[in-house]
């Protein structure tokens, strides 16, 4: 998945706003055929009432169209100021930037649907004409198109810059939805969506206290795991499904929960959110002989979780990615920054024994500034 030895070093932007729909974290980084260097980062925090209109559109509502339309523009416009303040940090003009590899914020993601789709929002044209940068967007759908879930999109990015010839690794990323990446020492890459990271854990705290998300998993350390609830949420057939797989914050939600939850003490739910992330996702790193696992996303600085998940995984050694070069905060944002690369040079950027696509291709949408 190494880009061709032939290919100079170029700049490039990667925007990511997850399923936590907390914000947009972007990258500038030059990417050449054995070199990924950061040079600049940035994040933009949502304010309340546009992650509010985000979360508005992950459920099926009236008027979603018009809604959508709007945020699609308001996006494209944060994106676009995120780019700019990566050029400020990094002294470049956007003449010096091959290309911007944006996400997108996702709306829906239904791979297993009669007719499989994802949806990701950010205009890419008023984004391309107000960075004057072309943007490459669209990522998933092709992967889709071929027959494979669109997700994860990460693994090989992963692989380029975190494999190793000597170590099993499984990079471990916890944003709203969790997924695993297993680089083994040789074979085949596999990875999946575990399900939920920290999107349920965040609705609840939204809900009952007014907080985006519990620092350092302090709410959820204060209360006891309600274990019908545990069992009840281990239930969820979704945890059943081999892979490939992928999943999306539609699939998990309180509502869905909200017979089970109403009785108890609402920091014992958030204790059992906790402990249900902890268990999935230390069952994907343990499907696998691995050394290490290296974790990035928001979940990397929750500390209760990290302590639920190094107790589930006794026998590997646990870390943040910072430990191989890249802080938990921008791995994703670098992922798109790579994966912009890789469009640009006509490179696949899909794995399909993550995806289960037909065939490795190459993944977005190229729009050019007006």
């Amino acid at each position: 998945m190494k880009p061709h030895q032939s290919q100079p070093a170029g700049y490039f932007i990667g925007l990511m706003s997850g399923t936590s729909a907390d914000g947009i974290d972007g990258v500038l980084a030059s990417i050449s055929h054995n070199n990924f260097e950061i040079i600049a980062t940035d994040a933009i925090a949502f304010d309340e009432v546009l992650a509010g209109e985000i979360a508005q559109l992950f459920t099926p509502s009236t008027n979603e169209i018009d809604r959508l339309g709007c945020l699609d523009k308001k996006l494209a416009t944060l994106y676009a100021k995120c780019v700019n303040n990566l050029l400020k940090k990094a002294q470049l003009p956007s003449s010096q930037i091959t290309a911007i590899g944006n996400h997108g914020q996702t709306i829906r993601h239904r791979p297993c649907a009669a007719t499989p789709f994802t949806l990701q929002i950010g205009d890419a044209s008023e984004l391309a004409i107000r960075a004057n940068i072309p943007v490459v967007s669209d990522f998933r759908r092709a992967d889709i198109a071929l027959g494979g879930q669109g997700a994860p999109l990460t693994p090989g990015f992963h692989q380029a810059v975190f494999g190793s010839p000597t170590q099993n690794r499984c990079i471990v990323n916890i944003g709203g939805i969790a997924n695993v990446t297993h680089l083994p020492k040789v074979g085949d890459i596999t990875g999946w969506d575990t399900g939920p990271g920290n999107g349920l854990m965040d609705a609840w705290i939204l809900q009952h206290q007014q907080k985006p998300y519990d620092h350092n998993g302090q709410w959820a350390a204060s209360g006891n795991i309600n274990a019908p609830l545990l069992t009840n949420l281990l239930s969820h057939p979704y945890f059943e499904k081999a892979p490939p797989k992928s999943t999306g914050k539609e699939e998990f939600t309180l509502e869905a929960i909200a017979h089970y939850t109403t009785a108890l003490p609402p920091q014992d739910v958030q204790a059992t959110l906790l402990e249900l992330s902890a268990i999935t996702i230390a069952q994907g790193i343990n499907t696998g002989r691995i050394n290490s696992a290296y974790v990035c996303g928001g979940g990397a600085f929750n500390s209760q979780l990290m302590a639920r998940l190094k107790a589930h995984c006794p026998s590997i050694s646990i870390h943040s990615t910072l430990t191989l070069g890249i802080a938990p905060s921008w791995v994703e944002a670098a992922a798109f920054a790579w994966l912009a690369h890789q469009f640009w040079h006509k490179l696949p950027g899909n794995v399909t024994s993550v995806t289960g696509a037909a065939r490795a291709g190459i993944l977005g949408s190229l729009t050019l500034p007006a």
